[in-house]
């Protein structure tokens, strides 16, 4: 086959996602061979890599999106070697966090199951619940609350622990730990999607905890591998990688590019954009919902409204640097989770001037010193806040200066910071985190099924399978190699 004789495959959107579609559609690890396709990549914004960001702050490189990946998944930890990146990888340097309950900081107990209890000693011990909510946790042991109803595809994640472990559960350990990773929360949260673990034993007539510990004890663990990886110079530095390979194998990397609509023209596809139509064998979407469904919408109206009907959490993170001796130093693990609706403290909320029922803005911390020691300054601290989730839209309201000193004024409780910051940077990522909600993926079957029939596209990104960096580089090396199978039975059949 020679270059003019090659498919060509549209990469809509140049996220991660977006971007490990194109390396997948261009060999991957192996590189490019005889049968790989000309790949053209569209991307709306000026710059590559989506929420992936490395920026210089206080002489050094910082992450103002995500900052690490699980390292039990191996979907990032491959890809960075397959681009040479493996010796930059870094592990995490601390482990465990604290949440704030009952008016201070208390470590997370051992045991938990992405927030859920499988012990009963060690969350009794923590001091996180209340008397009563400890008795609420005890009678799982030994009078097993029966599940309410029967057997069902999805649940949702909030509802069905409460009934099992009890209320204070779920608002203390398990919304904390879920909402931190989505930005929601879980009143309304898929559990297929997001823990399909307590679905598996939500029927059956014993310790919903004991269960659940038995399947934690059979999953496959780490091999005493670290929890979490980083990139020593950050995820830019992925992002810089791979647009180098890209650019080495040919692909059309194309910045500002957005794509207004997608049309038939036989067995192609006809991209519309600024710069003028693009034909397309089969196209890739690695965008968010709302521009999927807008390029999806004239083919199959039902899997656009799907996507339309996704809806996102916008958030904002806030890195301090703090002089070394501004915060003490029995900061316990990585970082602090904050309940979502914890009430501020009366000075806090009167010298912010708010009404003193409001709660905290801050969801989180992380200690970005502690978590990754690679990323030290010397004599400072670096600690990264996060504020907004889901119908808390208060972040979106204020201006980066309003921001940073109400997150200030928070810290002063949250992790007893005791001086002004020596710098602030504020990143804004307006609705960045959709919400896996009940029947998540029954939808997003729909939806994949409806794109496969068009023929010749596929979609992928964190509006699917998993809004982490691993699932995202997953998803878009899967749709590559779904599009491939599918030029490839196109070949077949003309040949045929």
């Amino acid at each position: 086959m020679t270059a003019d004789d090659r498919p060509t495959v549209a990469v809509v959107g140049g996220g991660i996602a977006g971007l490990a579609a194109a390396w997948e559609l261009t060999g991957g690890g192996a590189g490019p061979g005889a049968q790989s396709p000309s790949v053209v990549l569209l991307e709306a914004a000026d710059r590559l890599g989506g929420k992936l960001a490395t920026v210089e702050f206080l002489g050094g490189p910082v992450d103002v999106g995500p900052d690490g990946f699980l390292g039990r998944r191996p979907e990032a930890s491959q890809l960075c070697h397959e681009v040479g990146l493996g010796d930059d990888l870094v592990p995490i340097g601390a482990s465990g966090a604290a949440v704030w309950a009952r008016g201070r900081r208390r470590p997370l107990p051992g045991g938990l199951f992405l927030g859920v209890p499988t012990r009963l000693l060690p969350v009794a011990r923590s001091g996180i619940l209340s008397a009563g909510g400890t008795l609420r946790l005890a009678a799982d042991l030994v009078a097993p609350r029966p599940d309410a109803r029967g057997p069902l595809g999805d649940r949702a994640i909030g509802p069905l622990v409460a009934r099992k472990l009890g209320r204070q559960v779920v608002d203390r350990l398990v919304d904390p730990l879920v909402g931190g990773i989505h930005a929601g929360g879980v009143a309304d949260a898929s559990a297929a999607a997001v823990l399909p673990a307590v679905l598996s034993v939500a029927q059956r007539r014993a310790s919903f905890m004991r269960s659940l510990g038995k399947i934690g004890a059979r999953a496959p663990g780490p091999g005493g591998e670290p929890a979490f990886w980083a990139l020593r110079r950050g995820f830019g530095s992925l992002v810089d990688r791979l647009v180098e390979h890209l650019d080495g194998r040919a692909v059309d990397l194309c910045l500002s590019r957005p794509v207004e609509a997608m049309e038939r023209a036989g067995s192609r596809w006809v991209l519309a954009t600024a710069a003028g139509p693009m034909s397309a064998d089969a196209v890739v979407v690695a965008t968010a919902a709302g521009p999927a469904a807008a390029l999806l919408g004239p083919h199959d109206p039902e899997a656009a409204a799907i996507l339309g009907a996704l809806d996102y959490a916008s958030v904002a993170l806030v890195t301090f640097a703090f002089p070394e001796d501004a915060l003490p130093d029995d900061l316990f693990g990585t970082g602090l989770l904050v309940p979502h609706g914890t009430p501020l403290p009366r000075q806090v909320a009167q010298a912010a001037g708010v009404d003193p029922e409001e709660p905290f803005l801050v969801t989180a911390c992380t200690y970005l010193w502690a978590k990754w020691p690679h990323a030290a300054r010397p004599g400072v601290r670096l600690l990264r806040a996060s504020v907004g989730r889901a119908a808390d839209t208060r972040a979106r309201k204020m201006s980066d200066a309003d921001l940073v000193r109400r997150v200030g004024l928070e810290l002063t409780t949250l992790v007893g910071a005791a001086a002004e910051p020596i710098d602030a940077l504020v990143t804004r990522w307006d609705d960045a985190f959709p919400q896996y909600r009940v029947h998540h993926l029954l939808r997003v079957s729909s939806v994949e099924a409806a794109v496969r029939r068009l023929g010749g596209v596929a979609v992928a990104g964190a509006a699917y399978h998993g809004v982490g960096v691993p699932a995202c580089i997953g998803s878009g090396r899967a749709a590559a190699t779904d599009v491939l199978a599918q030029l490839q039975g196109a070949d077949s059949t003309a040949s045929a």
